[in-house]
């Protein structure tokens, strides 16, 4: 179930988005930036099972509750639905001879991972998303704000099922 936005989806400016930039390895850069794909199995929040939000690991903007996360059996985070619609932008991908939906967060751009048909009921859907690209905050932490923009108004998410 997706929640309605109240968070601030304005880009960051050019500054703000090289300080972001600045700050990731290699390995997100690879992810988040130049669209790549970390190797399966391997990333820290594939077993991740505390309630919370998983967050764009640039900006900071909540994508996926735990709540909506499962075990796909992939090798990657997969969830069922995102925090909200929002918050997603879905480009058709064509790489590598095959036809996909990427996923990238709509605010700063950042490549998340891909969306399939073949998730469980009741979406049918399955958001297959790299570690790298995302940040976990517990539920028991605040959101980041990676832009310095504040909590929005109503954006107490730690009641929401995750």
């Amino acid at each position: 179930m997706s929640h309605r936005s109240t968070f601030d989806l304005s880009p960051p400016t050019p500054l703000q988005f090289d300080a972001l930039a600045a700050t990731l390895s290699a390995d997100e850069r690879e992810v988040l930036l130049d669209h790549g794909t970390e190797s399966p199995f391997c990333g820290v929040l594939l077993t991740e099972k505390r309630a919370g939000v998983y967050c764009c690991r640039l900006c900071g903007l909540p994508l996926f509750l735990a709540g909506a996360k499962f075990d796909s059996r992939t090798g990657w985070p997969s969830f069922t639905t995102p925090f909200d619609d929002s918050h997603l932008n879905y480009v058709r991908d064509t790489s590598y001879g095959m036809v996909r939906t990427e996923i990238r967060c709509a605010r700063c751009g950042s490549h998340q991972g891909h969306v399939f048909d073949d998730g469980p009921p009741p979406s049918h859907q399955r958001y297959c998303i790299n570690s790298v690209s995302l940040e976990f905050a517990a539920a028991t932490d605040p959101l980041p704000d990676k832009l310095g923009r504040g909590a929005p108004e109503g954006a107490v998410w730690q009641g929401f099922p995750g």
